[in-house]
């Protein structure tokens, strides 16, 4: 988490938006040798945050001794130029969203696994229109099962904090500010503009 309370973001809807339109993160746990991660589809639902790892993946057995997990939703980012704020004796910077997710997580039945894997495929094939959306029944029912009981552990984390950090340029003048936005607004990143376009809704009086 960013130290500068400027920059901390406790708006629910904008986290849980963030955390539904990336539906990937970082989960991070405490192992007997120090911190242990590993990147997972993710979905929020309410207080529950469901995912699932590889089998073979170090980090069930970190989750198996201490079941305290974080996880990380990084959204848009890019690097900001002191010349774009038109203002003297600045440094190079970065702008970015996130959202952190921490809680208590548990390993969830088979059963429960395939059902997650359902509403992870519907969610992101739905966005791939007008492919026509891919469900498991395209799958050899057996090797399904295999894969569901023995090539995954699913989880759900009970959710007990969920914060973020917006860094949109806040600790700087509003001028300063507009010219960030506009500056990355005409990038050739594609991550830049979309960090731009946040900063623009930002940007937006408050009705």
């Amino acid at each position: 988490m960013h130290p500068a309370s400027a920059f901390l973001e406790t708006d629910q809807d904008r986290l849980r938006g963030l955390i539904a339109e990336r539906g990937f993160g970082l989960i991070i746990a405490q192992g007997p040798n120090g911190p242990v991660c590993a990147h997972a589809p993710v979905l929020l639902e309410q207080s529950i945050l469901r995912f699932h790892l590889s089998s073979a993946n170090g980090l069930n057995t970190a989750l198996a001794n201490d079941p305290r997990a974080l996880c990380v939703v990084t959204g848009p980012d890019a690097y900001v130029s002191p010349d774009w704020y038109g203002i003297g004796d600045q440094v190079p910077t970065w702008n970015y969203v996130s959202a952190e997710i921490s809680g208590t997580v548990r390993a969830i039945a088979p059963e429960q696994a395939a059902l997650m894997l359902d509403d992870l495929s519907a969610l992101f094939e739905t966005r791939l229109a007008p492919k026509p959306i891919w469900t498991r029944a395209k799958m050899d029912p057996t090797k399904f099962e295999s894969m569901v009981r023995q090539g995954i552990i699913a989880y759900e984390m009970d959710v007990t904090g969920l914060t973020g950090v917006s860094k949109l340029s806040q600790n700087k003048p509003p001028k300063a500010i507009e010219g960030v936005q506009m500056a990355l607004s005409r990038s050739e990143d594609p991550q830049a503009r979309a960090l731009g376009q946040i900063m623009a809704q930002a940007l937006k009086p408050q009705s």
